[in-house]
């Protein structure tokens, strides 16, 4: 017969802790959450006196709230965000900037109305450069995944202004990392054997913006350059000018990276 034991007050003190602490959020990175600024800045905000909970100045540093108390920023009250992730399928001819007040071409007109939080767009695409960019007002995924020493598997589709010989796909395959273009090359290879003008290249770094210089250096042009794969999620059932929002386990995979 199983006996059964009753589960101390301690014990349960415990687990009641774990659930609140589980509950609480550090208050540099609520102002983060909120697009108020970077954790680092928040810390000197803090420091400076400038934010307040619950009517309470706060310069202590670490400090917690919970998801409902009432925070300020400069008297103005501010809400913590949701945290949002949207995966574009970017066309040719857009730029990634989010600067430009007139959004001409920008990627930001594509994803107009997608959510009601602020989200911006993770590393940066030139206008030739079409595929998978990510979204999001993550501050913690965004500074992760933008770090130079960054090992974010992505692979492109490239086409060239002409054909490439295999003794220069070579070359660039033992390209020593790490290197001028901040990015490690894992492959490279023909991606239609009748045709030596288009490869695929499986890379890791922050950004592909660098794809480019590295061809130039062996004497060839990207005409084209399409991101197929990035961090584990592809363009499946994503039509180009295309979004969607990704799933807890896409999230849970690009965290664990």
């Amino acid at each position: 017969m199983r006996k059964y034991t009753k589960k101390s007050n301690s014990g349960r003190n415990s687990d009641r802790k774990k659930k609140e602490d589980s509950s609480l959020i550090r208050l540099n990175k609520y102002l983060a959450n909120a697009g108020i600024c970077s954790r680092r800045e928040a810390d000197k905000f803090i420091e400076a006196g400038v934010v307040s909970v619950n009517g309470k100045s706060i310069t202590q540093m670490g400090y917690k709230v919970k998801i409902d108390d009432i925070v300020k920023f400069n008297d103005s009250t501010i809400r913590n965000q949701k945290l949002q992730y949207i995966l574009l399928n970017k066309p040719k001819n857009y730029v990634s900037s989010y600067n430009d007040p007139k959004k001409r071409n920008s990627i930001m007109r594509l994803i107009e109305g997608k959510c009601k939080e602020h989200v911006l767009p993770i590393g940066k695409m030139d206008k030739i450069t079409t595929g998978l960019i990510l979204f999001t007002n993550d501050n913690d995924l965004v500074k992760k995944l933008s770090k130079k020493s960054q090992k974010t598997k992505i692979i492109l589709q490239v086409t060239l202004d002409k054909n490439i010989s295999p003794i220069d796909l070579k070359r660039i395959k033992e390209i020593p990392y790490p290197n001028d273009y901040k990015l490690k090359v894992n492959d490279i290879s023909y991606s239609n054997k009748n045709d030596k003008k288009e490869v695929g290249i499986e890379i890791q770094g922050p950004t592909n913006n660098s794809i480019q210089r590295l061809f130039e250096k062996f004497g060839y042009n990207v005409t084209k350059a399409d991101r197929v794969f990035y961090g584990g999620l592809t363009k499946k059932n994503l039509g180009r000018k295309e979004s969607r929002f990704l799933t807890n386990e896409e999230i849970s995979i690009l965290k664990r990276q």
